[in-house]
């Protein structure tokens, strides 16, 4: 593994061609990919998509929920795999000496392949992992395909978003052949950051008092990230003033979790929103965010809240261990009931503004400028062995 400094480059790519299915602003890969392009124009840099598009996969529609969305989800993914790897070769081989090919997704060519997760750590944290393998077909061939791609040396390089990702990589295929390196997500702290008026707005919107104590949870798979373990720590005194607020889910997720909670007799205060193109409103309106999750390749949440000025509740996942100072910006707790229940409490017997200042500035040292800098000092490395 190797570190590459935030240093000005000596080598400029001529040209960068990310692989990912869609470049957009938002959440997730797409909008990673999104706000690297816009900073490495920013430094000069030609940019170009290799996406689903070109890939002659137009005709596959957006995935939605249930079962459909679930086979219409593995079908882009199958094609992007397979036509996509094809299709990418002959695109990167037309383009001009002195490019950088970065994959984020799927396709199998690229200079750079960047891991933005790994699926049978995830399902390994969440327990039954071969069960959860065998009953999903997707799973398994998401593994076997990486298999190939870390076990044949397809790429040059490998990023892992933290040096935990980094370990977990080697963990899970030991014949990793491609030197790996280790560089994080950024986040937009002009476009997320603490905003006052919002708070009071939406909270009036939701029937929320200005004075009531709301926490946030934000996450598209309710199991994995840790809703009903935080549902189940609600159960109870001193949390039976938290309100929660929950961003995220399907409708049938979001009515399996709508009972549950009224299980545990605190439906009345937890808030589903659904999911949502922008999640600041949400953020806003809240004191802090409470985030167990059982896996993240890095989280971006957790630093977009932060960047809102929000301290987080969070267990030790992605880049949690790397910007949390456990009592100073959040507290870290383990993916219990009882464990987060003392996280809660912590959090609602601290000083949160001093904590929610101490977020933002720890959200600042992680600016997508920053990281587009640490990909492009990475990139002189990749030109020169192309070069040899």
């Amino acid at each position: 593994m190797t570190q590459h400094n935030d240093v000005p480059p000596q080598i400029l790519p001529r040209r960068i061609v990310q692989i990912v299915p869609s470049v957009e602003p938002g959440r997730g890969v797409e909008a990673v990919a999104y706000h690297l392009e816009q900073e490495w124009q920013r430094l000069g840099i030609e940019t170009a998509r290799f996406t689903l598009v070109e890939a002659h996969g137009r005709w596959l529609p957006d995935p939605g929920p249930g079962v459909v969305g679930k086979m219409t989800l593995a079908a882009r993914v199958f094609w992007f795999t397979t036509v996509g790897s094809f299709m990418a070769a002959r695109f990167l081989a037309h383009q001009p000496r002195g490019t950088v090919s970065v994959c984020h997704n799927d396709v199998l060519v690229g200079d750079v392949y960047v891991n933005h997760g790994i699926v049978a750590e995830a399902m390994r944290a969440r327990g039954h992992s071969l069960l959860r393998m065998v009953r999903n077909p997707l799973h398994l061939f998401t593994w076997l395909r990486d298999a190939l791609r870390y076990g044949l040396g397809l790429h040059q390089r490998v990023v892992n978003l933290t040096g935990v990702e980094d370990g977990i990589l080697r963990r899970t295929y030991p014949r990793v052949r491609p030197p790996s390196v280790v560089i994080g997500n950024g986040v937009d702290t002009d476009r997320y950051q603490p905003d006052p008026e919002d708070r009071v707005a939406y909270r009036r919107r939701l029937g929320l008092a200005e004075d009531d104590a709301v926490a946030v949870f934000v996450g598209h798979e309710f199991g994995r990230k840790g809703l009903p373990v935080v549902l189940q720590a609600m159960d109870g005194e001193p949390h039976d003033i938290l309100h929660l607020v929950v961003v995220g889910g399907t409708p049938d997720m979001i009515t399996q979790a709508a009972r549950d909670a009224d299980l545990h007799g605190v439906g009345p205060r937890v808030h589903f929103v659904g999911e949502q193109l922008d999640p600041r409103p949400y953020l806003h309106l809240s004191d802090f965010m409470v985030f167990p999750s059982a896996y993240e390749s890095y989280g971006l949440v957790v630093l977009e809240a932060m960047a809102c000025g929000l301290p987080v509740v969070a267990t030790r996942v992605g880049c949690v261990p790397e910007v949390i100072d456990d009592g100073v910006n959040g507290i870290v707790v383990e993916p219990s009931a009882d464990s987060v229940r003392e996280g809660i409490r912590r959090m609602l017997t601290a000083d949160l503004s001093g904590m929610g200042i101490q977020a933002r500035r720890a959200a600042e040292d992680h600016s997508w400028s920053r990281i587009a800098r640490e990909y492009v000092g990475m990139f002189a490395a990749v030109l020169s062995e192309k070069a040899r």
